[in-house]
Order: C-alpha cells, then structure tokens, then sequence
C-alpha cells in the first residue's frame, strides 16, 4: 500500500506497444477463491483491515497465488505486472525472514558504529528492506546485480553472511572484502557491489548487461542507484546505449525521497523516475510491498529474457534512519513525517497479511523473530573475534590486479625495501592502489648516486614487461642542520623516471 506522501495523483496513462495482459493467468493455482482478500481490502491500512482468511495448502511447497494492491504500480509504455503473485508458505515465511535478517543485522551495525567499533562511512537500508527481498526471490544467481552504497542488504541476498558483512564493517580479515572494502564496497558471487560514487555504478551494469548478451547468457542485469544519481549525465548515457543495443537490464531507482538532507523535490525538475528512460518503457512499484516488488521483476526479467530491451524501475520506498551513520535524519524532514512512513513498514505489513491468510501464526512470526535475533547476535559476537588484517606489504597488494609478471608485486616491493635498506639510506614507503611513494632522507656526505641507483632499480621492477605503469612519487630532503628540499634532484629524478 502506498501511503499518501508516495501515491500518485492520477494514473499513468498507457502508451506505445503493449504486452500482452497476464494479470490473471495465475487464478487457477488459488486453493479458494471466494476467499482471497479483493485488492481494495489489501489498500486498507492494517488497523481498518478486515480479518480475511486465505486458505492456502497446508503443504509449505505447494504453490498457491496471493493479491497485492491495486495501486503498487504505475506504468509508462507498458502493461502493468500481475496483480497476483504465485508463491507457497515456504516463500512467503522465507520473504519474512529475510526483511527481519536484514533489519536486525542493520540495527546491530548502528549499535556497534555507536560504541565507535565500526569507523568511517556507513549507509543503512532500514525501512527498505522489501527491495533488496524482492528483487532477490524473482532472480537466480546466474542473474546479476550492481547497486550503490547502501548496499548491506544487497550483499545479504546475494549469498554474503551477517558475519562477513558486519566483519567487514569492523575492517577484520574474514570480512566479506577482507577487511579492505567497509560500508560501500562489498562483492561476491553475481554482486558487483556497493560502489561508494553516486552514479558511477550505473554504467558498469550497462556493461555487465553487454557482456551477458555478447556471451548469449539467458539472464539479466539489475542495475540499481538513487534518487540522487537519477539526475546524472552518465545514467541517461547508459539508458542511451541499453535500448539501441536492446540489452538484458532492469535499471531501478530506489527513490527514499532524499538525496542526503535533500528532497527529491528540491532536486529534480520532474520526479516520476520511472519515465526518464523517454524510449525506455517504465513501471513506479510500491517498495514497501516486497509482494510488489516479487511481483515486478518476474515481470520484468521476462521482459527483458524475451529480448525487448532494457526498463526502467522506480522502487518508492523510505528510509528510518539518516543518509549515514553521521545524519541523524531529522533536520529535514519532521517526526510526524516519520512516523507515518512507520505506520507502513513493510516488514509489520507482511507479517499482518501472512498471519491474516493463515501461513503462520502470531506465535510462529515470534519464534522466526527470536531465531533471527539470535542468529545476528552469535554472528556478530564472532564477527568482533575476527583479526585484523596484517599490516604487511604482502596483504595490501592482494586481489590488486596488475597483469602477469614472474614475480608478484608484493615480492617486488619487498625487493626494493631490501636494497634501500642495504644502501643505508633512512627511507619510509609507503603504498595506495597503484601508487608507489618513495620518501627518502640523505645525509651529509651520502652520494645522490646512492639515491638514484635505489630510484632507478625500483622503476625497472614496476615498470618490467607485462605490468601498467605505475606513478611512482619520489621525495628527497637533505638533513644538516635543518631539514630542506635537495635542490635539482626533482629534476634530475623526473628525467630518468620518463626513459
């Protein structure tokens, strides 16, 4: 259900080719129709709800269909997705588990970033839990996702654990990017992260998106980014690119109605996301649903398979808390504001209809509450046991990818440590991607020369055959009664590190 401060006006008008309506073909499957709750009963606020029983099959695998709500989606150039979504009792308590998983496990990053044991930025979905849910239970894991930096519950549904994750949030070794990737930067199987700048995700899932269709893989790209992103030139580049090469991907919006402390109305001149695609068919989904969103990328990956081209998504959906762990996210909008985004939590939400169509009981949703809860604190008590990283050179060079070479490049740098320290210079080195930065000291009556062979001997190893170059910084200072620049070296040290 859309509350007020999401829904529509007016409905879109349909224009353009149409697909063909399947809205219905899944009414076979229902064990009772008389029974199954109308789409205006589900609109209702929960409080007005009638108590409506759903009598679905006692087995938890057997397939049955549930409705969800007349208004979850608007559509631009396209036919609106089923307004019945085929699952069993297994799923439906699954797609629970998962939204109180990823809600639990959030609330356990926000306590530990509090008692400053997680440092730096971190970006937490609570409230939009029925996105990543949903997007996930209409995928395999044959099919790819991309998003932004608020993407710990993505890593979650892709195949991360709770562990790795928040391991990873406390910068441990046996977290998910070893330690090395924090908040923003989390990958594994078919995830290609959390990407910490706005926007630039969206082109490398234009690319993924290529690649499947160059590779005539039969699966699809979900392609994720902000309300914030939505107004960059690059994301009308890669919407440009999709449909004239009619690429396998669902470009999604996750509008929660602020970039940072900015509204969507004070940053963009039209608001309706889902239609910026112009030659792209759209469709606007009630993120809050997880039933919703279940529903419209069935839909949409079906789209896509059948080979028309790519959509574009918009997942009305809000976040509780700020931007980041350093908003406290009421400077901008008010506490009235937020309580009634509360009132339609898509997690209470499922629960109320589950619970109304007889696929678990009050108690039921309690023990899954509890398991959950008790899951995410064993995880996390382990997670804090986790070792740093070593601070070697060895460590900081793993997973950088820098082409073939007989010798790894951690090697190479230990090699180049070992001569400074045999020409008996006073050194300090130090490293970042693929920037090496030398900072030496010479001493009254030490010869350049010295300086110069270690220089020209560490530009020979980073720069032998098979590796890209890679900017080497140089720093010399002489020491005599005061520290001061050696004057000409620079210059000298440029010229031979341009041969």
């Amino acid at each position: 259900m859309l509350s007020r401060s999401l829904k529509l006006t007016a409905a879109v008008p349909l224009a353009g080719p149409m697909l063909p309506c399947i809205c219905r073909r899944s009414l076979a499957h229902v064990a009772n129709l008389e029974d199954i709750p109308t789409a205006r009963d589900i609109q209702k606020p929960i409080a007005r709800r009638p108590m409506l029983t759903l009598k679905v099959f006692k087995e938890d695998d057997k397939p049955f269909s549930v409705p969800i709500a007349e208004d979850s989606f608007d559509t631009y150039h396209l036919d609106p997705p089923p307004y019945l979504v085929e699952t069993t009792k297994r799923e439906l308590k699954q797609l629970y588990r998962d939204m109180s998983l990823i809600r639990r496990m959030e609330l356990a990053a926000d306590g530990l970033y509090k008692d400053r044991k997680i440092r730096g930025f971190c970006h937490l979905s609570t409230g939009q839990e029925a996105v990543a849910v949903g997007i996930e239970h209409a995928l395999t894991k044959h099919d790819k996702l991309i998003t932004a930096y608020r993407s710990h519950g993505f890593t979650l549904m892709r195949g991360g654990t709770v562990k790795s994750i928040i391991g990873e949030l406390l910068g441990r070794r046996d977290g998910i990017s070893y330690g090395k990737g924090g908040s923003m930067h989390m990958f594994c199987e078919s995830f290609f992260g959390g990407n910490g700048i706005v926007g630039a995700s969206v082109p490398l899932g234009t690319g993924i998106a290529f690649a499947q269709q160059y590779n005539d893989a039969n699966n699809v790209t979900i392609n994720l980014y902000g309300d914030g992103a939505a107004n960059q030139g690059q994301v009308f580049e890669s919407f440009n690119m999709a449909k004239l090469w009619n690429l396998p991907v669902i470009f999604g919006c996750e509008n929660n109605k602020y970039g940072m402390g900015t509204s969507v109305e004070r940053a963009s001149a039209m608001t309706e996301y889902y239609k910026r695609g112009q030659f792209i068919p759209g469709l606007r989904i009630n993120g809050m649903d997880v039933l919703a969103v279940l529903s419209a990328v069935r839909y949409g990956k079906k789209f896509a398979q059948a080979g028309n081209g790519p959509l574009v998504y918009e997942y009305l959906t809000y976040r509780y808390a700020g931007h980041s762990m350093s908003d406290p996210g009421i400077a901008y909008r008010s506490r009235e504001e937020l309580k009634e985004q509360r009132a339609n939590d898509p997690i209470s939400s499922l629960k109320q209809r589950l619970i109304e169509w007889g696929v678990f009981s009050e108690e039921d949703a309690k023990s899954i509450d509890k398991e959950v809860r008790s899951k995410v604190n064993d995880e996390v008590a382990e997670a804090e046991k986790m070792p740093e990283p070593d601070t070697k050179p060895d460590i900081l060079f793993e997973d950088i990818y820098i082409g073939s070479q007989n010798a790894s490049f951690s090697k190479q740098i230990a090699e180049i440590q070992d001569l400074l320290q045999k020409s008996g210079l006073k050194y300090q080195m130090t490293a970042t991607g693929t920037a090496v930065g030398l900072f030496t000291q010479v001493g009254p009556g030490r010869s350049c020369l010295a300086v110069s062979r270690v220089i020209g001997y560490a530009h020979t190893l980073i720069h032998q055959e098979g590796i890209p170059r890679i900017q080497t910084d140089i720093r010399m200072t002489t020491r005599t009664d005061k520290e001061q620049p050696m004057e000409g070296s620079m210059l000298s040290v440029e010229r031979m590190l341009a041969t």
